[in-house]
């Protein structure tokens, strides 16, 4: 019996959250008095993950697998679970992994809990501590099941290193017919991906026009951030809808979300609440994000973020 966490890397590189479903994964198996065995697919240096308490990698090469499908994907964790008996499997909460979670769950007679935050409270009976109603509550959630699948939030349990290395073993699942292909897909390229960013910098309609973007994008040069923006911004068409944030658009669970002339409707704050710290800048003091913020500056954003960047870029010089 081993616990089985699905590492997700794009384009052979692990992401951030391949790395932090490891070391949740590596905590159950600590509790449980077991190992810890990773699924990675068409991944490079899966020996990196034993730095994260991964004991043992399967590797699937597989050109079929090149590009994400759900059923596929779920099909080979499926086999993976079967051949080293694992109880416990751990995924993240990206949209990926959120959609071939309940597959593998049917699949696997399996339950599965979503959005977990912490390390289970008990492993017997299995008990989670997850986010519910769009990240405003916490809940206790026990999976009675005799496979259980859990689905990390990201940056909720952060990386964990360990003296761990990973052995390698090779894996040839047996691949599923394929009912849909991809011919293509189209990448922002030079730019931190909002699922794996540890901070995001988001602009909404205070900022006027597109024209005025520079000042988001060169404050996330400087603190290294993802770029985002609201829905109104995105269906103006100044930002592509890649960059919506909200519960409509992108979920944010960073450790940092800084709003840029952004009111705060309830469907952006309930796709960016799981993030740690909120900061906002609005020139309005009655703007709803307020209330959700736990800092805020009541300012002209064009004064305020240029000042902001001269700071930073200052302190950034004397490190």
């Amino acid at each position: 019996m081993s616990v089985l966490v699905y590492t997700e890397s794009d384009q052979g590189v692990f992401k951030k959250a391949a790395f932090e479903v490891a070391s949740y994964a590596k905590a159950i198996a600590t509790d449980l008095g077991t190992t810890v065995t990773a699924i990675a697919i068409n991944a490079n240096n899966t020996a990196a993950l034993g730095t994260y308490g991964v004991d043992k990698v399967l590797q699937v090469n597989n050109d079929t697998l090149k590009t994400f499908n759900a059923n596929a994907y779920a099909q080979v964790i499926k086999q993976a679970a079967e051949k080293e008996n694992a109880t416990v499997i751990v995924v993240s909460s990206s949209a990926d992994s959120k959609y071939l979670a309940p597959l593998l769950s049917v699949g696997l007679n399996a339950g599965y809990a979503s959005n977990v935050i912490a390390k289970p409270e008990s492993t017997s009976p299995f008990k989670v501590k997850r986010t519910a109603f769009t990240n405003k509550a916490f809940e206790i959630t026990e999976i009675t099941s005799d496979v259980k699948i859990v689905g990390v939030s990201n940056n909720s349990f952060g990386l964990v290193e360990t003296s761990s290395s990973a052995s390698t073993e090779e894996f040839s699942p047996s691949i599923p017919d394929l009912k849909i292909t991809v011919e293509s897909v189209d990448k922002a390229s030079d730019k931190v991906s909002i699922a794996d960013a540890e901070i995001v910098v988001s602009g909404g309609r205070g900022l006027k026009g597109p024209e005025n973007w520079g000042m988001v994008e060169d404050l996330a040069e400087v603190l290294g951030a993802a770029t985002a923006c609201s829905k109104p911004v995105s269906d103006l068409g100044w930002r592509p809808h890649s960059e919506h944030v909200g519960q409509t658009g992108k979920p944010v669970a960073s450790n940092l979300y800084i709003a840029i002339g952004i009111s705060g409707a309830i469907q952006h704050l309930a796709g960016i609440n799981a993030s740690k710290v909120k900061v906002v800048i609005n020139t309005d003091p009655e703007a709803p994000f307020f209330k959700a913020a736990d800092y805020g500056v009541v300012g002209d954003a064009f004064e305020v973020v240029p000042a902001l960047i001269e700071k930073l870029k200052a302190f950034k010089a004397q490190q």
